[in-house]
């Protein structure tokens, strides 16, 4: 029983679901402030996330591994600038072993449903192998990369060849010599296609909507550098202010302020389009079907090695006519042309908005909150709770990520969580429930702001971008620097919230 309630005790005070960095963040966080009572749910069998779970040829990180880390755990051993994806997997092992994590770790534990037991002020999970657990609090960590998107393209089953996601990345599959298709031109295709192209006999690379590069600046940290680091943490944590004032004056400045400053987004497509034409080297149609139409930022840009130059190779060729079927040899586009290989390779991402929450989560009245959001837009306060959902956070949701440091994301939103929950603490509450009136306020807020982005210029309509949604807002971005993001977390009024015992 919870003393004094008359209650029944819950079988964890924190449920952590994910264990990807963000809920590796989150149960640092907790063990920071001194709660110990928490498990962390995961549905795969390792830790670690989309790097746990991807594994495709060429993956990297696409910002600097300095603004890739936790601020608090400088990671000195990186080999490069921008590490492949089993250093990332090196440095969650890491993070967990150092702050003793892993007896918290639950894995193969897919949440399958979530409801707030509004009498007993917990929240009832459970899970696919039929299991439940109940928790006073929940914070959700569970990301956006975990769902992958296939796509809707008619005679997908009938291939008779092999295909793979780059998200389900098959280790044993063979590719060298072999007639290769790719479908996709975002971040995972833009890693992909170069680090293959050598390879194959033929690579057909389809594209549905052109993206925006600039040149990856991938240099390898010196022994020496890494040594320095090792034994003076505060050189990397100069480094790391450097790298995330670029990042945020390259991102959140220039796109999420977009309309004070308009030049700086002409400037990065005048900046893409002199490395395409460096990269390519005159060839005019080329370039032609390599250049978007839309503004730099309606979809998320990338940093790039390679991938435009892989263009020019005998054996790689860019189809941009409209894919109408797939056959049992191959793909048919809309000009009645029939391209045949043995491998078709999906980069076609991940289902974002429309897989959030991931699973089915009731709150209040049992409403379903994926129900809530597409009848009434999402919505959040301050990124991270919503109004008829108690005990509950998001660390990844609706208007969280500011566009810069992915880590700086994590840090402020567990700090918001915390705050509130060690207030629940003190006041010896069972519940804690964002106002409404002051989730309504911090929504009217954001979609002012909102206004001001890139993301609302009408080309973004034809970009085929996940961060615009049905009801034409961009609630992936958090229209605000990372900076701003964490001092609000850290000063918001905590009475924003009700406390109940």
């Amino acid at each position: 029983m919870t003393p004094g309630t008359g209650r029944p005790a819950p079988d964890h005070e924190v449920l952590v679901i994910g264990a990807g960095f963000s809920g590796i963040g989150t149960a640092i966080g907790l063990r920071r402030a001194g709660i110990d009572d928490f498990a962390v749910l995961e549905q795969r069998d390792d830790l670690g996330g989309s790097w746990h779970a991807n594994r495709y040829p060429g993956i990297a990180v696409d910002i600097s591994a300095f603004s890739y880390s936790f601020a608090s755990d400088p990671f000195p051993s990186w080999s490069r600038l921008f590490p492949p994806g089993q250093e990332l997997k090196a440095y969650a092992d890491h993070c967990v072993d150092k702050y003793g994590l892993r007896p918290h770790l639950r894995f193969d534990a897919e949440v399958v449903r979530a409801a707030y037991d509004e009498e007993d002020h917990l929240w009832r999970v459970s899970l696919r192998d039929g299991t439940s657990l109940s928790a006073r609090f929940v914070i959700c960590a569970s990301g956006w990369l975990t769902r992958p998107k296939r796509p809707a393209i008619p005679g997908l089953d009938r291939f008779r060849g092999e295909v793979v996601h780059t998200a389900e990345w098959d280790p044993e599959l063979k590719l060298d010599g072999r007639r290769v298709a790719v479908i996709g031109t975002g971040a995972s295709g833009v890693q992909v296609v170069p680090e293959i192209a050598p390879r194959v006999e033929r690579l057909h690379v389809f594209q549905r909507t052109p993206i925006w590069l600039l040149p990856k600046p991938d240099v390898a940290v010196p022994g020496a550098v890494r040594r320095l680091f090792a034994a003076a943490p505060w050189t990397q944590r100069t480094v790391r202010l450097l790298t995330d004032a670029v990042t945020e004056l390259s991102f959140v400045l220039a796109m999420v302020h977009y309309r004070r400053f308009p030049y700086l987004v002409k400037a990065g497509e005048a900046a893409s389009r002199f490395y395409l034409r460096r990269q390519v080297r005159g060839d005019r149609e080329l370039m032609r079907k390599l250049t978007p139409e839309y503004r730099v930022g309606c979809k998320r840009p990338s940093l790039a090695k390679g991938y435009w130059r892989a263009f020019t190779r005998d054996n790689v060729d860019l189809v941009t006519e409209p894919i109408e079927e797939i056959t049992e040899k191959g793909i048919r586009t809309a000009d009645g042309e029939e391209h045949t290989f043995d491998v078709l390779i999906l980069a076609t991402g991940f289902h974002v908005l429309d897989n959030l929450p991931p699973f089915p989560t009731h709150g209040r009245g049992g409403r379903d909150l994926r129900e809530f959001w597409a009848t009434e837009r999402f919505q959040t306060y301050e990124g991270t709770s919503i109004k008829g959902y108690p005990n509950l956070w998001f660390i990844v949701g609706p208007y969280s990520f500011t566009g810069g440091s992915w880590f700086g994301m994590i840090d402020y939103q567990v700090t918001h969580a915390l705050r509130v929950i060690g207030e629940a603490r003190r006041r010896r509450a069972t519940e804690a429930a964002v106002r409404a009136e002051k989730h309504d306020a911090s929504f009217r807020r954001t979609l002012r702001r909102q206004r001001n982005t890139v993301f609302l210029d009408p080309s973004c309509r034809n970009s085929n971008t996940y961060y615009l949604d049905e009801h034409g807002d961009a609630p992936a971005v958090r229209p605000a620097s990372t900076y701003e993001a964490a001092r609000r977390a850290r000063r918001f009024d905590l009475d924003d919230y009700r406390y109940e015992r």
